[in-house]
């Protein structure tokens, strides 16, 4: 196989430009050119922004139905977390158009402050990521990812839901391209008064206090300044605020406030045997906690990041391709209440992939990352792995990372407590990709092991205070397993989708499961439609959730099963119009202690499309 038909078939299938006889074909310029490459080793469940219309609430209500994570949320759209494969939300990294977003001062991201709408999909990944996406790929990561289309004329779309609890939801998107030039926008506002009824013993719960409201704006362009070089620019900016829920009357009514900022620039350089991607981003988060809803801030924060970031791949010949990627960061934190005053660090990696592609069906990647962390030492990190099309109907995949987390701001920094002295936490995975294809039928069954070590816990200390150190030692293992079916027969399309993961997740000390970790997690989605018509539902089960460390039944939210559906009608071509039922059995359930979700509860939307 020559090499460029050999850059054709592996560039094409994760939707980069391709470059034949030094002239560029145009396509779809993505964001995060690594997650393309990471497709073709990992498996990566890719959600469109035409699914998620169907859980269009907020993230949290996207990702419970439709992927494995567990998201632990105080009420509906109040403060929400993910735990992928029994890991916490710090060892979970979200990832902007290749940049990593979570705070510089929890070390997470608020699943209910990021946008659902502005992204052209969102990518799920599973398991270890540290070597191509740093500090907290230790678990999974979640992938905000958006595209440009080039020779695409005008396009345009408005989606509007009005729902349960005065709830409302108002996405709009434009976007204009000729052979050179790209360019995209868009914005959303969703608002919810949010005070739903629970009935519960001995007295019926009301979300008191739960309102929220958020506004994002996403602009993106992109321009060819030659055959072979492009420069691209995408912004995102989100303004929200939320209500925290309280039990009783008595309570004092509390909020949060935050505003994020992102922009990222990016020169791309695209030849034959060569590719390099430069990057310069800025994030930038701002935070106000008030204690009291009618006084002053009592808390608060900034933290920016300046980010630099270059991606060079390079084909030796058609079977061996060379991936090498430098970043820095300077990351800046200003508290107040917290004791942290003005803080700042640098950070910096080197990382090297080797890809060797011996036959068609057989592929193998290698890699190794140093990182640089102000004053923590960090581990050397690795990755190794394979895929081998062993059959026309099985496909067999296997992957041995090292990752780690470095501790953040508050671990370090927070007054009093905070404990300069804190190693990362770092974990050892391994995981047997099994996939299974006959006809209009997919199967895949992925065992996996998680050693992680320091994990980073809060304990009391004699001086009446908190502070962080590295304690737990923590083994997960566990079974994840996906079934789909998707058959179109004349004008029918049919589309079902399983996925069931079992996690055992303890603290070796204690042999104890991790709290919010339920041991079995069951979700599916059917989709038919006919002509004009579609109509889908959607289950969920969660076995039995511990809240504490040592098990107890008393305190553990009891197992669940929700059920939503919808349908949606589309005439003169270009509207739809939608109805959602979310949990149709008008199931009491939680996944945070004291704080029940919603039961049935109904919205109405209509999409139109120019």
């Amino acid at each position: 196989m020559n090499i460029k038909r050999f850059l054709v078939l592996f560039l094409s299938s994760y939707g980069s430009f391709l470059f034949g006889q030094e002239k560029a074909v145009d396509t779809v310029y993505i964001f995060d050119s690594q997650m393309n490459k990471v497709k073709q080793f990992h498996p990566v469940q890719t959600i469109r922004a035409e699914d998620v219309g169907k859980n269009s609430g907020n993230l949290s209500e996207l990702l419970r139905f439709q992927s494995a994570i567990y998201i632990k949320e105080n009420g509906r759209g109040g403060t929400a977390s993910p735990s992928f494969r029994g890991t916490t939300a710090q060892q979970t990294s979200f990832v902007w158009n290749g940049i990593n977003i979570n705070s510089n001062f929890l070390g997470q991201g608020d699943v209910n402050n990021i946008s659902l709408f502005g992204y052209d999909q969102i990518g799920i990944k599973a398991g270890g990521g540290s070597v191509t996406y740093g500090s907290g790929a230790i678990g999974g990561s979640i992938h905000l990812d958006n595209s440009l289309n080039f020779n695409q004329g005008f396009h345009g779309t408005l989606f509007s839901e009005a729902g349960s609890f005065n709830t409302y939801n108002n996405f709009v998107k434009g976007s204009y391209s000729n052979d050179k030039f790209s360019f995209k926008a868009s914005g959303n506002y969703a608002i919810s008064e949010n005070a739903y009824e629970v009935s519960k013993k001995p007295q019926n719960y009301i979300n008191h206090n739960g309102e929220y409201y958020n506004t994002n704006f996403n602009i993106a362009a992109a321009y060819k300044l030659a055959p072979h070089h492009q420069i691209s620019w995408i912004s995102e900016w989100f303004n929200g605020q939320q209500h925290f829920p309280i039990l009783f009357d008595t309570e004092t009514k509390t909020k949060y406030q935050t505003q994020n900022v992102r922009s990222l620039i990016s020169w791309d350089w695209n030849k034959t045997t060569f590719n390099n991607s430069f990057k310069a981003a800025y994030t930038e988060e701002n935070f106000e906690y008030f204690n009291n809803i009618d006084k002053p801030k009592f808390s608060s924060g900034t933290g920016k990041n300046y980010i630099l970031k270059n991606d060079f791949n390079y084909f030796l010949t058609s079977k061996w391709n060379f991936n090498i990627i430098g970043e820095y960061q300077l990351n800046k934190g200003e508290g107040y209440g917290s004791g942290i005053d003005q803080v700042s660090r640098n950070m910096g990696s080197v990382a090297g992939l080797i890809r060797y592609f011996p036959t068609t069906d057989l592929r193998f990647e290698a890699g190794i990352r140093q990182d640089f962390v102000g004053i923590t030492k960090s581990p050397l990190l690795f990755s190794f792995s394979g895929k081998w099309k062993a059959l026309h109907w099985y496909n067999l995949g296997l992957s041995v990372s090292r990752n780690f987390r470095a501790p953040s701001f508050n671990d370090l920094y927070w007054r009093p407590g905070g404990n300069e002295n804190l190693k990362p936490e770092t974990s050892y995975q391994f995981e047997l990709r099994n996939q299974f294809k006959a006809g209009d039928f997919k199967l895949s069954l992925v065992p996996y092991y998680m050693d992680i070590r320091d994990m980073i816990r809060w304990l009391p200390t004699s001086s009446g205070f908190y502070s962080p150190v590295n304690t737990d030692h923590v083994r997960s293992y566990g079974l994840e397993t996906q079934a789909e079916f998707a058959k179109r027969f004349g004008k029918h399309f049919l589309n079902i989708g399983l996925a069931y993961s079992y996690t055992n997740s303890q603290d070796l000390e204690k042999k104890k499961q991790l709290m919010y970790v339920p041991f079995h997690k069951l979700n599916g989605n059917i989709d038919y439609q006919y002509e004009f018509i579609k109509v889908y539902a959607q289950g969920l089960f969660t076995g039995l959730t511990y809240t504490d460390s040592n098990e107890k039944k008393s305190e553990a939210l009891k197992e669940y099963f929700i059920m939503n559906a919808g349908v949606g009608a589309t005439f003169l071509k270009n509207y739809t119009l939608g109805f959602k039922i979310n949990n149709i059995f008008n199931q009491t359930y939680y996944t945070m202690f004291a704080y029940p979700l919603p039961g049935r509860n109904y919205s109405v939307n209509l999409n139109i499309n120019f």
